[in-house]
């Protein structure tokens, strides 16, 4: 559990506190705007109403004591550019900005930003990938030549080990885990058996073919990643992570 300072109520802001909250994390959520402090009542664990952009209450705060400082002020950029500069000042841990295009989020790391999040870009890049791609169930990108790729199993690796298969020197990716009827298995091995997956295994294996030439294969531990499959769609997945994806697969 962390304690977290989460500046900035709007729909991303509202949203990112719910997850915190389900994540059992504290929240001290602020905004200045009344009505985005009520509704967000019953998932923070304290809320004040308040201009972020003056020093002394956001010195009020604490911010020392919060592992986490979330800048999520949407409606004003030189806002959240002077609330981010001030936490820094005032000794935050670690602070995390909002930004919606290249040059806002410049010069939120060059004024005390320790990262960057453009929620509309990320999401759109996620929902390209994830619904133009009838093999591919889920997608998290871990940096531009990694990623954590749920998809369903070939048609020819049905009833076979990934020893027998020798997935990683053939196609240069890491099985995961397995998810079968929502249940997901990372106690896998090289004697573990792949069950057929319903949806496109021909697109699968034209995918993973070009994924072959990624070269260095990255393993992520399965702990961090939590997602919803639609059991309807298909019995049984794999998780997987490859390196240096071809867009136009």
């Amino acid at each position: 559990m962390k304690n977290v300072l989460l500046i900035g109520l709007g729909r991303f802001g509202r949203h990112l506190a719910e997850e915190l909250n389900q994540l059992g994390h504290q929240v001290m959520a602020v905004d200045k705007n009344e009505e985005r402090v009520d509704a967000c009542m019953d998932f923070v664990t304290n809320a004040q109403i308040g201009d972020s952009t003056a020093e002394d209450f956001l010195r009020s705060l604490g911010v020392k004591n919060y592992d986490i400082c979330y800048v999520t002020i949407s409606d004003n950029f030189l806002s959240a550019l002077e609330t981010t500069s001030q936490l820094k000042e005032l000794g935050a841990k670690c602070i995390v900005s909002r930004a919606k295009q290249e040059l806002q989020a410049k010069f939120l790391l060059r004024n005390g930003a320790d990262h960057v999040v453009y929620p509309e870009k990320q999401l759109a890049k996620w929902a390209a990938i994830r619904y133009t791609a009838n093999h591919i169930f889920d997608y998290i990108e871990l940096d531009a030549q990694h990623a954590i790729i749920e998809a369903a199993v070939p048609e020819s690796w049905r009833d076979q080990s990934i020893g027998s298969l020798d997935i990683r020197r053939k196609y240069g990716i890491n099985i995961l885990a397995i998810r079968q009827n929502e249940k997901t298995n990372a106690a896998i091995s090289a004697e573990t058996v792949l069950k057929y997956g319903y949806r496109n295994p021909t697109g699968f294996r034209r995918w993973v073919k070009v994924a072959k030439s990624g070269g260095l294969c990255y393993t992520c531990v399965m702990g961090t990643w939590k997602s919803k499959t639609d059991t309807s769609i298909c019995y049984s997945t794999i998780l997987f992570s490859y390196a240096s994806i071809e867009r136009n697969c």
